[in-house]
């Protein structure tokens, strides 16, 4: 199967490595590649031009850095997010997948084990879920390494931080902003507001760690200041449920989100047609190569 709503990959300077698009291209998933202008022609050498899009500049121009130093450094991934925000709707779409650049591959836990997929079913189980809500603002899959195998796991989690791998509801009153951790902003704005986020362990995204990998922002940001202004800009953004605390040797944000555990699902009208009898595995298998 797959997915019903479009995907958007969100790269900068990645056209040697571009992992996530390699990821989609080896499970046959369609998708779209935002780059700016300067770097088109690297990425349709090596990706089909009819999925690269060039970001809009007016995004750029127009983008809400919650700073005042306006363009004398990078403004992040947040414009190009906005970017794909508007052409899902353009195209008619209710929600649409934002991706990050640095995602190897999409796995299934089921028992404990993180198995690779090569479909993309995944995406199509996790739409029809928020489908089934009218209060799903947001939803994603988990990190890969967030989810230890000695350890057992629900299904998902309701009411956290969703990163790297969103999918976003198009009609919620929001868009992307700040120049460092635009995807915990945008995940606290709307659970303040009472929407519901769903971040999935039964689908799980193989991200590499923040500076594990050249290009996006790792030389812009990463390499020349380390991570205080990243998580520094949160604590302005949201005083009231965050804070700086140092751990595996570099400064962190950390979030309270025990203050949204009281946002409840709200189901559709019509839910009983989304829910059946019995347990529906979308045609998924497991099987020993």
């Amino acid at each position: 199967m797959q997915p019903k709503y479009p995907i958007y990959i969100v790269s900068k300077s990645r056209w040697d490595s571009r992992l996530t698009s390699k990821a989609l291209e080896k499970i046959k998933v369609p998708y779209y590649i935002v780059v700016e202008e300067q770097e088109y022609k690297e990425y349709t050498n090596v990706i089909d031009k009819n999925k690269v899009l060039i970001l809009d500049k007016k995004y750029q121009k127009n983008y809400d850095t919650f700073d005042n130093l306006g363009d004398t450094k990078s403004k992040g991934p947040g414009a190009a997010r906005n970017f794909c925000w508007e052409h899902s709707i353009k195209n008619g779409f209710k929600y649409h997948w934002v991706m990050d650049d640095n995602i190897s591959a999409f796995c299934r836990l089921n028992k404990n084990r993180k198995i690779r997929v090569n479909s993309g079913t995944i995406f199509k189980c996790a739409e029809d879920f928020v489908d089934r809500y009218k209060n799903v603002a947001i939803a994603g899959f988990n990190y890969r390494f967030f989810a230890p195998e000695r350890e057992t796991m629900p299904a998902f989690y309701l009411n956290t931080r969703i990163y790297s791998c969103l999918l976003i509801r198009n009609d919620i009153p929001y868009r992307w902003r700040g120049r460092y951790n635009e995807d915990t902003d945008l995940s606290l704005r709307v659970l303040k507001d009472d929407w519901c986020t769903v971040l999935f362990n039964a689908f799980l995204c193989d991200k590499l760690g923040t500076q594990r990998i050249g290009g996006g922002n790792t030389k812009d940001f990463y390499e020349k200041e380390g991570t205080m202004p990243k998580s520094q800009m949160l604590i302005d953004m949201h005083p009231d449920v965050a804070k700086i605390v140092w751990k595996w040797d570099r400064w962190h944000h950390h979030v309270d989100y025990s203050k949204f555990r009281n946002n409840k699902l709200i189901k559709v009208d019509n839910y009983s047609e989304f829910v059946e009898d019995k347990v529906n595995n979308y045609g998924m298998k497991l099987i020993k190569l």
